[in-house]
């Protein structure tokens, strides 16, 4: 759960007229009031009584009211949002979700009955708006002082007692968490993520899959992503840059994201970590490459975390990459459960603490992700029976990784190596039922996106 303070303004009418309407691009459902300062507030979506005008009016009041100087930009905005993942909350929960938030802010605090007024909007199935204006009932301004991060330890309250995705735990390993004005920019021009979400990703495969900087730089330009590098006057390369095509502010300049905005391990120095040391792919048969890779894997997973704390951090940073590299290789039937596995894995992959050390399981791993990345022909065959074995692996890989972060007391990623490995051992039971069946496409496997594999299969747990 994110809350997240939008720009403050002087319009109540004109921002209530916004969410209360049907969006830009269509893309606001149902919207109406789940919780406002005083319960007997009508809702300008439920009752012919009130009017958004209406609403907006008994809102400004007590700044119309104010004696001397009055602020500004009296309108506070935040939006409160969960993450995809986690489930549907009622309108009573984020009634509740509204008041303590409020609460928390400064604007209302519980038993106040001088507070400021304040509505909470619903437009979404995932987040809720809370509108308020910043002028108390006895003519005083609220004290908002650290309001952001007072609802921050609200939010992570929440995570606890609604069952939601723990999203921070302050060890500086998340990666940045997508803003709601980029999420609502990505409604209205019809996209399914925001492009930061899609940057990520996309620098990631790049950065997992490459074998050297001129090779990373290259698969970012083949992608479809602009990029453009920093380079020092000496002619160095320094940092770079991405952006997608069409993404623009609004005066039109490209909307440009650094590696380290996208993700802490997505700066160049980072990315450049992952080539430190190359390993030529043998000519082999690509189902004989996918089990050399898979010996690699086993035996890394056999030693993560036994040269210490520091080189596990390595191992597990190499691990994601690897994952990564094998939802792009991986079989078409279960490639989307092995690229949401990486998509989970991906907070695992960074461990708190100091920068990671080399280590023997690190280099296993390395050359697993290099082995497959560099084989064209094992890309293009990745049939089922090929790729279990090496599947198997990437399972017991992940486990190792959660009960090293136990070990380590890093809650959030031992939490996140769970997530990934269901996800695994989700395709490894298709994978062994389609190669049960003796075939090697997605086609003659299921011919729907709900087989599931015959009977008789071991399922993993």
């Amino acid at each position: 759960m994110i809350p997240e303070k939008l720009d403050e303004g002087s319009d109540t009418y004109g921002l209530l007229h916004y969410l209360y309407g049907p969006g830009r691009r269509d893309e606001h459902t149902d919207p109406h009031m789940v919780a406002a300062w005083d319960q007997y507030v009508d809702d300008p979506a439920r009752s012919p009584d009130m009017t958004i005008s209406d609403l907006a009016l008994l809102l400004d009041a007590p700044v119309f009211a104010m004696r001397g100087k009055k602020p500004k930009l009296h309108v506070y905005h935040v939006a409160v949002r969960n993450a995809p993942e986690d489930r549907i909350l009622s309108d009573a929960e984020w009634a509740e979700v509204a008041r303590e938030m409020m609460h928390a802010a400064g604007i209302a605090e519980h038993g106040d009955d001088e507070a400021c007024r304040w509505v909470a909007v619903r437009h979404a199935d995932d987040h809720i708006h809370l509108v308020a204006t910043k002028a108390r009932e006895d003519g005083r301004q609220p004290n908002l002082r650290q309001d952001i991060v007072k609802m921050q330890a609200a939010a992570r309250a929440f995570e606890v007692q609604f069952g939601l995705r723990r999203l921070k735990h302050g060890d500086k390993t998340a990666s940045q968490w997508r803003k709601a004005g980029e999420l609502e920019k990505a409604e209205r021009r019809g996209l399914k993520e925001a492009p930061r979400v899609t940057l990520q990703r996309t620098v990631r495969e790049a950065a997992a899959a490459a074998t050297s900087e001129a090779d990373f730089f290259a698969r970012l330009a083949t992608s479809g992503v602009r990029v453009k590098q920093r380079i020092a006057p000496d002619g160095n390369v320094t940092g770079y840059s991405v952006a997608m095509p069409g993404d623009r502010n609004p005066e039109q300049t490209p909307i440009w994201f650094s590696g380290a905005r996208l993700a802490p391990d997505l700066s160049l120095p980072r990315v450049r970590e992952r080539w430190s040391n190359q390993v030529l792919a043998p000519r082999a048969a690509p189902a004989e490459l996918w089990r050399v890779a898979e010996s690699k894997v086993r035996a890394a997973a056999d030693q993560l975390g036994a040269e210490g704390l520091h080189q596990g951090a390595g191992e597990v940073a190499a691990l994601g990459d690897l994952i990564v590299v094998a939802a792009v290789i991986s079989p078409r039937l279960v490639r989307s459960e092995i690229k949401d596995a990486a998509y989970e894995f991906e907070r695992a992959a960074r461990a708190p603490g100091d920068r990671a050390l080399e280590s023997q399981a690190r280099t296993l791993y390395r050359e697993s992700a290099q082995l497959l990345s560099q084989s064209a022909a094992a890309a293009g065959r990745s049939d089922a029976v090929a790729a279990l074995g090496f599947l198997l692996a990437l399972v017991t890989a992940v486990e190792a990784s959660r009960r090293w972060h136990q070990a380590q007391e890093h809650r959030a990623q031992a939490e996140a190596s769970g997530r990934a490995g269901r996800l695994l051992r989700e395709a490894v039971e298709v994978t062994a039922g389609a190669a049960a069946a003796g075939s090697t496409s997605p086609t003659q496997a299921s011919g729907s996106t709900t087989w599931r594999p015959p009977p008789g299969t071991i399922r993993l747990r």
